[in-house]
Formats: C-alpha cells, structure tokens, sequence
C-alpha cells in the first residue's frame, strides 16, 4: 500500500519560513519523481516544485529564490523548505510521486494546510 504522509504545515506571518516533510512507504522512492504541489481556495491546484531521481529540480515562477525542494533517498523523504513566505503562499500544499516511466504510477498526499499571515 503506497502512502504518502505530509507533515510541517502551519501558521506562519509574513516573510517567515516552514519546512514541509513528505514520508514515503510502499514505493521504490528511487525511481519516482516527487513533486509538491498547492491549492489555494477557489484556485486550480498548481506545481510548486519537483524533484526528479537524479535530483535535477523544476519551480514554479512564483516560489524561484524562496523555496527549495530536496529529498532523502535513504529515508524515502522529500522536503519543501519555504522561506520568505508571503500571504499568496497561503494554500493546501499536497505531495506527489510520480513514477519516472510509468507515469500512470501517481500517488498523493493528504496534503497539508500553509497559511500566511499578513
């Protein structure tokens, strides 16, 4: 049975930082591309950043230079350190795995609450 468990979602003001955690169980994390992801409310859910196998990673425009992605292949963990957080960060942010060939392997999260106070 493949999970995927979010942790390290909060309250946090203005230009503050978090760290998201992303436990994974049941799959090959080694070859699964793991990514995060956001929805605010009454918005489509969006790609925040993803981390491939071989640790190449991806960002959204609006997070570039405040979050970075990384992820522990001993522990099976994927991290979202989130610093300089602004309001707009305010969102649900929910985990992904990927398969990097059988991409119809797609898991999720429960996802985590973020909010950003003003």
């Amino acid at each position: 049975q493949v999970q995927l468990v979010e942790s390290g979602g909060g309250f946090v003001q203005a230009g503050g930082s978090l760290r998201l955690s992303c436990a994974a169980s049941g799959i090959n994390f080694r070859v699964y591309v793991m990514g995060w992801y956001r929805q605010a409310p009454g918005q489509q859910r969006e790609l925040v950043a993803a981390i491939s196998s071989s640790e190449s990673t991806n960002y959204s425009d609006s997070v570039k230079g405040r979050f970075t992605i990384s992820r522990d292949s001993a522990g099976n963990t994927v991290y979202l350190q989130m610093s300089s957080l602004k309001p707009e960060d305010t969102a649900v942010y929910s985990c992904n795995a990927r398969h990097h060939i059988i991409t119809k392997n797609n898991y999720w999260g429960q996802g985590t609450q973020v909010t950003v106070s003003s």
